[in-house]
């Protein structure tokens, strides 16, 4: 299935879109992860643009560049590093979960909430803080948590032994 379609199966029913991605090699994930971050660098653009006109004395240029040394280098290592930890805490819950499967997970989840990061940077971009963008955070979060438990426990299951 295309990524488009499995997005939007993901706000359907998590655990089954994630569940059919249990096939997905490791180098693709990584290739995921990079894309999804990609799309979350290019999301902030509104909102550094809006800051650096109200804010001239950091230029665009600067707010960029930070923006894509922490979204594409650093992003990709915190992920990883967040997902060996869900690991062992899934572990602790008696989620029967491998390292593999918890990337997965928190990589779709991070896949599946793009679009609304996507709108989250158009908000501030061009409303600014607000109600409508802590609205649009909390729809944000909200979504990314229903998306990576419902992914953790899906794969969980389909792991365990008959």
């Amino acid at each position: 299935m295309a990524l488009v379609p499995r997005i939007l199966q993901t706000w359907r029913a998590p655990g089954a879109a994630v569940r059919g991605m249990a096939g997905l090699s490791e180098p693709a994930l990584l290739a995921l992860l990079l894309g999804t971050m990609a799309v979350y660098f290019v999301a902030q653009w509104p909102a550094h643009a809006r800051a650096a006109a109200l804010d001239p004395s950091v230029p665009l240029q600067a707010r960029l560049g930070g923006a894509l040394l922490a979204t594409l280098f650093m992003m990709p290592l915190i992920v990883m590093a967040v997902a060996a930890v869900a690991q062992l805490v899934a572990r602790a819950f008696g989620l029967r979960l491998d390292g593999r499967a918890s990337r997965l997970a928190l990589v779709w989840a991070l896949a599946a909430v793009a679009p609304v990061m996507l709108l989250q940077g158009l908000t501030t971009g061009f409303l600014g803080p607000g109600p409508a963008v802590a609205v649009v955070n909390l729809l944000a979060g909200g979504a990314f948590l229903v998306f990576w438990i419902s992914g953790l426990r899906a794969l969980s299951q389909q792991r365990q032994p008959a």
